[in-house]
């Protein structure tokens, strides 16, 4: 599927009132900009994927115009344990700010035992598993996990591929 701006404004504009769940290194992004956007570039792992500071600012442009920002426990529980690299000095501070945002934030979840009873678990695991019965026909997707976008794709739950809408312009 070709990947353009009124795909995007389209499915933007039809989940706007609905909501948007966004997946894990996103919400990392969101939470070491809102800690401290310089750390952005710093943060191993939002260095390693190539996240910058204007992703950031895109990335808050997207939770501002959407009702409601949905995550999982399982989301920010990677979350969380991610930002566990930060030094010991920073996580006072970035722990705090975490609370902040997390208050801010719709939270959905299945239990744990009936994901691992999905068939798609073998191939996800717990976290992405848990997405996909969530979201189904509730809300958008926002990730940069390129299997997971094709998986949605295939099965027919809207989702959008960060990398594609950074790079739109």
């Amino acid at each position: 599927m070709a990947i353009n701006d009124d795909y995007v404004i389209n499915l933007f504009s039809r989940y706007r009132s609905k909501g948007i769940l966004i997946d894990t290194n996103l919400l990392l992004l969101h939470f070491i900009g809102k800690y401290d956007p310089r750390r952005i570039v710093s943060f191993e792992r939002t260095r390693s994927r190539a996240f910058t500071v204007e992703d950031f600012i895109l990335l808050e442009s997207i939770f501002a115009y959407f009702d409601k920002v949905i995550t999982t426990p399982n989301i920010l529980t990677e979350v969380s344990n991610l930002s566990g690299k930060l030094s010991s000095d920073e996580r006072p501070i970035y722990h705090q700010e975490f609370a902040r945002q997390v208050a801010l934030l719709g939270e959905e979840y299945n239990k744990s035992a009936v994901v691992c009873s999905y068939a798609h678990f073998k191939q996800f695991g717990l976290t992405d598993s848990g997405i996909i019965k969530i979201v189904k026909d509730k809300y958008l997707v926002l990730t940069d996990d390129g299997p997971l976008y094709g998986y949605l794709q295939s099965v027919g739950i809207d989702t959008i591929n960060f990398n594609h809408v950074r790079f739109m312009g």
